[in-house]
């Protein structure tokens, strides 16, 4: 007869694995919610600490940046509020985090707002493929009537909102097709061996500009490069270098395929809690640090573009207009078919600069 202790350990691999990711995230979250208790008792009544999860290490550009908001919220607050900030995941994977933010351990997580659509599936639109004629337009459409509904829906199911203007952090700051062969016109993706995420609207818009698209994981990119197992990578250009795809890949062609922004994702709650003059320095703090984003995370790049051409990468901006006209007629499809939230097409429209 198996023991009590012999049937404890002989799980298979695979529940020795899920019982060992449980107990880390239980610990996570244990540690977490010590900081909770510990952060009550030292202090004062009227201050507050928040507690800030995010995936960037501190040196990075963007670490840099979330250390900046933390200073200005202590400073626009008088100290009243708090950033705690928890970097390089220390508090878990985005599902873990997500929930911690739900129970209220976890206040602003700064990540993609994609990762809403567990909540409400149509968010994964605001990174929709050549849909925008630049970040202004997509800034626009990101703070319209249709994606604040998007938005809605998802807070009346997780108690999650964005602080602020979701397009206000910038990332990036832009997106670029890096190959191994010139990429120079729409007529040059045709027969492209190209990766891509396993999502289905990039996969879409790829294959309908004639690219033949293939996924894998990000970090096999660079060996797959190599060995020309596929051809091509879209990457926002900030990761280009760091990732290496220039040694492989010598060539950088700027899409603009979309635009995409650091999403402070908050707690309602918490938010709704703070006085009238403790928000305001919270917005003002957020509002100051995307102004910031918008010229350091250029400078980063264009820092970055500058060492790779100088060690042989050559670069293009390629003009989008075909890429977003070719793009436009599937979308029509796909809304002609009913696979496109209602209402998004004409959001689109009504967002362009009546000017232009």
């Amino acid at each position: 007869m198996t023991s009590g202790r012999q049937g404890l350990f002989a799980l298979s691999g695979n529940d020795s694995k899920y019982n060992r990711e449980r107990l880390m995230q239980r610990t996570i979250l244990a540690a977490a919610l010590a900081a909770v208790t510990a952060a009550s008792l030292t202090t004062p009544a009227y201050a507050e600490t928040w507690r800030m999860a995010t995936k960037m290490p501190v040196d990075s550009p963007e670490g840099q940046l979330f250390q900046h908001f933390a200073e200005r919220v202590d400073d626009y607050t008088d100290g009243d509020l708090t950033i705690q900030i928890f970097p390089n995941e220390q508090l878990g994977k985005e599902d873990a985090v997500l929930e911690q933010m739900q129970s209220g351990v976890v206040n602003i997580y700064a990540e993609s707002f994609a990762f809403m659509k567990r909540w409400e599936p149509q968010l994964a639109w605001v990174v929709a493929p050549f849909a925008f004629d630049d970040q202004a337009h997509w800034s626009r459409f990101m703070n319209s009537d249709l994606v604040d509904g998007w938005f809605a829906n998802a807070a009346e199911q997780s108690g999650i909102v964005p602080l602020g203007d979701p397009s206000a952090i910038v990332r990036g700051p832009y997106r670029v097709l890096v190959s191994n062969t010139p990429v120079d016109s729409i007529d040059d993706v045709a027969g492209l061996k190209m990766r891509l995420p396993p999502n289905q609207l990039l996969m879409k818009a790829w294959d309908n500009l004639g690219a033949q698209v293939m996924t894998l994981p990000w970090t096999e990119v660079y060996q797959s490069i190599s060995k020309d197992i596929v051809q091509a990578v879209t990457s926002p250009i900030s990761m280009v270098e760091a990732m290496r795809f220039n040694e492989v890949a010598p060539h950088i062609a700027r899409t603009n395929e979309y635009y995409q922004s650091i999403g402070f994702m908050t707690n309602q709650a918490a938010l709704e809690a703070l006085d009238d003059d403790t928000r305001e320095g919270l917005m003002r703090a957020y509002r100051e640090t995307g102004e910031e984003s918008q010229t350091a995370m250029a400078e980063v790049a264009d820092a970055s573009l500058e060492r790779m051409q100088q060690d042989g990468v050559s670069y293009t901006e390629l003009d989008t207009q075909p890429f977003i006209e070719r793009t436009r007629e599937l979308y029509e499809r796909l809304d002609a078919e009913g696979d496109l939230p209602a209402g998004f097409l004409q959001s689109v429209q009504d967002t362009r600069d009546v000017t232009e």
